[in-house]
């Protein structure tokens, strides 16, 4: 889908990785959740618009593009804008792409739903291995 130029879809592809930064995520989740983004404007005027507007903002909001700024500036920036309308449809795209990606199930060690397995309870629910272990202690009164 071309609704936006090169620069501007790695503008969102960058916003992306600031908004959900998770170093060992490689650029393809990133990438896909972005595309979805770009699907979701493609059916209304009014948020492609305010997309194409939102991109091009970030770039205007320092001397150099949105692309070039270290992380911390980054995100500063996103704070800056996170309650505007643009900021709040990518963020309610993404937040359930992202994380509804296979590749990014396998990085975190989801395993997937396990409601056709029997459930959780069947099948290990508690085999957490990155968890510490919890401290239980007993009240005494």
């Amino acid at each position: 889908m071309t609704l936006i130029a090169d620069h501007e879809r790695r503008t969102l592809v960058r916003m992306l990785q600031v908004m959900f930064p998770h170093d060992s995520f490689p650029a393809g989740p990133y990438e896909r959740a972005a595309e979805e983004v770009l699907n979701a404007a493609a059916v209304s005027p009014q948020v492609q618009a305010q997309l194409i507007q939102g991109l091009h903002d970030l770039d205007v909001l320092r001397d150099v593009s949105f692309v070039q700024l270290p992380n911390d500036v980054a995100l500063t920036v996103l704070r800056g804008i996170q309650d505007a309308p643009f900021f709040q449809h990518i963020l309610g795209v993404v937040v359930v792409k992202l994380y509804d990606d296979h590749e990014v199930w396998d990085l975190l060690g989801y395993e997937g739903p396990s409601f056709d397995k029997g459930g959780y309870i069947n099948r290990g629910f508690d085999d957490l291995d990155w968890l510490p272990e919890p401290r239980i202690e007993e009240a005494t009164t």
